[in-house]
């Protein structure tokens, strides 16, 4: 296994060939006296079948959404742990999900329109 292979794979999964990964996967696994910590490819084997339906990468290709993690993880700092992670801060949850909503909303350049849909109700 190699870079050739592994980016055989990302394409693979980028036109929603997962069985094929994981078939593929399947074939280099550890063998079961492999300690979980040491067995990286068990554990993208099991990653990959334990959530089925959550790999549409070529739709979300196909509608300009991006499909890495990093993205996800540093969007997770910025919009959800800068406002609710501050020191002495504590939410009760319903005003957490709110707080959270509008965090979105701001985040992907909806807020002008929120706050316009909301004066329109009000009227």
């Amino acid at each position: 296994m190699g870079v050739p292979w592994l980016e055989t794979q990302k394409d693979r999964l980028k036109q929603n060939r997962l069985q094929d990964v994981v078939d593929e996967l399947h074939r280099f696994g550890e063998d079961d006296t492999v300690p979980d910590d040491n067995a990286p490819v068990r554990a993208a084997h099991r990653y990959l079948t334990n959530r089925p339906g959550q790999f549409n990468y070529q739709d979300a290709l196909l509608a300009e959404l991006p499909i890495g993690s990093g993205e996800i993880e540093s969007a997770h700092r910025y919009v959800i742990q800068d406002r609710l992670k501050r020191a002495g801060a504590w939410w009760k949850l319903k005003n957490a999900k709110h707080m959270l909503a509008l965090r979105v909303c701001r985040a992907n350049q909806e807020w002008d329109s929120y706050w316009q849909s909301r004066r329109q109700q009000a009227a």
